[in-house]
């Protein structure tokens, strides 16, 4: 393949691919452009559509605002010729209303710096009519009512209701006007990027035509030859060569089926090897079996010899409870066994379900060294806690069953009995946990293969039970939920086997 690769001579004409890349950019940049046209387009009509509805937003805001304004006129006008304080209810609600419609009116008035202008003013006028007129007219007619509704009293007021709605007025035609300015060259620029899209697209349908006659000329050809030699190939005709033909990559492409041909023959002999070691597998399955059999074979003879003895025999009651204590062990260790291997299944499926919450892994070690302390009288089980809380994030049962089955593996690799210490501590951001014994140790020979699945190394000699399958298990139970597991060990001088987690934040 590096021949594929390599830089083209000096006067050698453009490449298949060089070719195929200009066709491509030029292709690219045309549909590129046409949307981008249409984009523009799209956008024009947007901005224009958003403008027709800030203009009905403000049109309709500044109704709303001038039917405040005449409220405020009614009760005011009405309160001053009757003297009738009735008129004041629509008078009291508008004026609650208003500042809020106000800054409403104010926020719709939109970039352009005259309506926004004229907003202001707007405002100010409406302001100012309550202020300076309404205000002090309302407690005039209270005190004076003569004088409220005296004709220059009601001139002001008409001039400056008309003046304000003379304001709304203009603002409004002038918002309409904006708004259908804005529309007209929405629809003129939409009209000349739909024309320029449209030759765009023509462009780039004709480019693409001519792309695919020259592909269906100077590709499908030599393809097709390939295509044929590699039905040959497969029917078993290793000694089949294609001549070379086809512009730049097609004719490298024959010769690569060629080199494939000739790496096809020497592979035969590689092939037979794999054949050896497929037959080498089925050996180590075999032998698998035999190993999982036994440790099953074990467990299954005490159950039944024991039922039997039940079944067959008159026995007291301390007898009777001790045989059913040994039935009910040996069934518990089946179950192990089976959820082992279940584990183990739907680790390698990907189906193994993990909660993620929080965990104090210093109540799950002293769980699990009060528990293993009682089963062993030749061991001593020491837990040393470094910190307070050791809280991690992950999944408390299954953590559980890494931990029994570190101290399970320390007990029963130190058959002499001895000192079994258990460390918890927390390093910065990490929470660690430590498992030694003073048992047999792991030979370096074997230390690659302990995580290995099925592997026990001199355990069955030993006589030492198990199913090769827990620290496998443990270590993937541990980087599952984003730690490590490792261990130093010495031949005849015990092993510590460790595991990290992430701290849990606040832990």
């Amino acid at each position: 393949m590096s021949q594929l690769a390599a830089p083209l001579p000096r006067g050698r004409p453009a490449s298949l691919a060089a070719r195929m890349l200009l066709a491509s950019f030029v292709l690219a940049v045309l549909v590129a452009a046409a949307f981008a046209i249409l984009l523009l387009a799209v956008f024009a009509l947007r901005e224009a559509t958003e403008r027709e509805s800030r203009a009905k937003d403000v049109t309709a805001a500044s109704l709303e605002l001038e039917k405040l304004v005449v409220d405020l006129e009614t009760g005011t006008r009405g309160l001053a010729i009757t003297g009738d304080e009735r008129f004041l209810v629509p008078w009291d609600e508008a004026r609650e209303q208003l500042p809020e419609r106000l800054r409403s009116f104010e926020q719709l008035a939109g970039p352009d710096l005259v309506q926004r202008r004229r907003a202001r003013q707007l405002v100010a006028l409406i302001r100012a009519y309550i202020n300076d007129y309404s205000v002090p007219l309302i407690a005039i007619a209270r005190d004076t009512p003569a004088a409220a509704s005296s004709p220059d009293a009601v001139f002001e007021g008409r001039q400056r209701i008309d003046n304000i709605r003379k304001e709304f007025a203009q603002f409004r035609d002038a918002e309409n006007r904006l708004a259908a300015a804005s529309a007209s060259s929405a629809n003129e620029e939409s009209r000349r990027s739909i024309g320029l899209a449209a030759t765009g697209l023509v462009a780039s349908a004709l480019l693409i035509i001519g792309f695919g006659v020259f592909l269906a000329r100077s590709i499908g050809g030599p393809v097709r030859s390939v295509a044929a030699g590699a039905t040959r190939l497969a029917a078993g005709e290793l000694s089949l060569r294609l001549p070379r033909g086809g512009p730049g990559e097609v004719g490298e492409l024959t010769q690569a089926f060629n080199s494939m041909a000739e790496g096809l023959e020497r592979n035969r002999t590689e092939l037979e090897t794999q054949n050896a070691q497929l037959r080498e597998s089925e050996q180590l399955k075999s032998e698998l079996v035999s190993i999982v059999s036994h440790e099953i074979r074990t467990p299954l003879a005490s159950v039944l010899g024991f039922t039997a003895l039940l079944r067959q025999r008159e026995v007291d009651d301390e007898t009777r409870s001790r045989y059913l204590e040994i039935i009910e062990t040996q069934g518990h260790r089946l179950a192990a066994l089976l959820d082992e291997f279940l584990d183990v299944q739907r680790i390698e499926e990907g189906q193994l379900e993990l909660v993620h919450a929080p965990v104090d892994l210093a109540a799950v070690l002293a769980a699990q060294v009060e528990l293993f302390s009682a089963q062993s009288e030749a061991h001593r089980l020491e837990l040393t806690l470094r910190g307070a809380r050791l809280r991690v994030s992950g999944d408390a049962d299954r953590l559980s069953q890494v931990v029994a089955n570190l101290l399970s593996n320390a007990i029963k690799y130190s058959p002499e009995g001895g000192l079994v210490e258990v460390v918890g501590e927390r390093n910065e951001t990490v929470v660690r946990v430590s498992v030694r014994d003073e048992g047999v140790g792991i030979p370096e020979e074997q230390r690659d293969r302990i995580f290995t699945k099925f592997f026990r190394g001199d355990a069955a000699a030993s006589g030492i039970t198990g199913s090769g399958l827990g620290l496998a298990f443990a270590r993937a139970i541990v980087i599952a939920l984003g730690g490590r597991m490792d261990f130093t060990s010495a031949a005849g001088r015990g092993s510590t086997f460790w595991f990290e987690l992430p701290a849990a934040e606040g832990g």
